[in-house]
């Protein structure tokens, strides 16, 4: 067995899309409509599409569905670069920090208010999993 993504419940799917793709430059490998796969394995899906998928029901909330208790993580080579282009179309938890473990990254949220992470790439340990902590 292995792990392939998560993949987040969003509102509007065509909204989500375009910001994903704009904003954070992901390319789409597969567009199904109310699933959109993009070329990192990222992907989302319509949140009442798949509510009726999984459990046979659609719930009739109009929050969004991010809930502070999921952090999307990407890495961008030019964390400055990244930065400028995308914080001024979001809402950002914080600019730019360095944590910790000592690196560099920025949050934000998506239009579905799921938080999303930008850092510079991190090292690979001798399993090819990042060593963060």
């Amino acid at each position: 067995m292995r792990f392939v993504n998560p993949i987040p419940f969003v509102r509007d799917i065509n909204r989500s899309k375009e910001f994903y793709q704009k904003r954070l430059g992901l390319r789409i490998l597969e567009d199904f409509g109310n699933f959109v796969l993009f070329e990192t394995g990222f992907a989302i899906h319509e949140g009442s599409s798949l509510e009726q998928t999984i459990w046979r029901r659609v719930s009739v909330a109009e929050e969004p569905y991010g809930r502070g208790n999921l952090l999307l993580y990407f890495e961008h080579e030019d964390i400055e670069a990244a930065f400028e282009k995308i914080a001024p179309h979001v809402e950002l938890i914080h600019p730019i920090e360095r944590q910790a473990w000592g690196q560099r990254v920025f949050r934000f949220y998506d239009p579905d208010r799921h938080a999303v992470e930008i850092g510079e790439p991190l090292s690979l340990g001798p399993s090819g999993n990042s060593q963060k902590s």
